[in-house]
């Protein structure tokens, strides 16, 4: 296992997985019950991975993504980036237990601190709702940056439908507190608002698949291709 780097220039908020750092023990129970698992398979199937590409999952928490990736394909580079230290522990310990290797850096979205043109493929796996909507288009922007020129983004987040959002049912959006914690935008995540988002940033796009969560309803995945 890579030694976990800091790699931000700045500190930022930022939302823990859990919402709150307390409830990290029981971030994998949620990942088990809710059924996750088969969206993050459905994700590495879509995304085509071939022997020698490299791999970043953008807010990859206590890495299951990556072991899933990983014990699916043996022979990708496979790299994660979270701003929580806590949960790039658990996920180191995770990972090394999978016997895999993986590169885990602290860092944020916003700012991946990569080569321009230096991933075959992205995954980002329900965080998307967890930045304010500027710094949605800034994630987008980084990795369509980090991305080559035939590289693949596969995006999973949380879908809100219309009649969710004008009777406040679903998701709420959590306020900034005196804390600083960054607000819950699932606002932004109405209709395919997350596809077309996507699109504006340089990609095409494919139609959005959809899966049904046991739990918090349903699950929009993305697939886009840099143009």
């Amino acid at each position: 296992m890579e030694h976990m780097a800091e790699i931000s220039s700045q500190e930022r908020d930022y939302l823990p997985g859990m919402g709150k750092h307390y409830l990290l023990p029981f971030y994998d129970v949620l990942h088990r019950v809710s059924g996750l698992g088969r969206v993050h398979q459905e994700m590495i199937a879509l995304a085509g991975l071939r022997d020698g590409q490299r791999v970043l999952d953008v807010g990859c928490g206590t890495g299951n993504l990556l072991r899933a990736t990983g014990k699916r394909h043996r022979n990708v580079e496979l790299v994660g980036v979270d701003p929580d230290l806590k949960m790039l522990a658990r996920a180191e310990r995770k990972i090394r237990r999978a016997g895999l290797t993986a590169q885990l850096d602290r860092g944020f979205a916003q700012e991946l601190a990569f080569p321009d043109a230096s991933f075959d493929v992205v995954f980002s796996s329900l965080m998307l709702h967890h930045l304010e909507t500027s710094a949605k288009d800034e994630m987008l922007a980084e990795v369509r940056r980090v991305l080559r020129p035939d590289g693949v983004l596969v995006l999973a987040d949380a879908v809100l439908h219309d009649h969710d959002h004008d009777h406040g049912h679903g998701h709420g959006a959590r306020k900034r507190g005196a804390s600083g914690e960054l607000r819950v935008q699932l606002k932004d995540n109405v209709g395919d608002a997350v596809a077309k988002r996507i699109a504006a940033a340089g990609f095409t796009v494919e139609p959005t698949r959809t899966l049904k969560l046991r739990m918090f309803g349903e699950v929009g995945i993305e697939v886009a291709k840099v143009h």
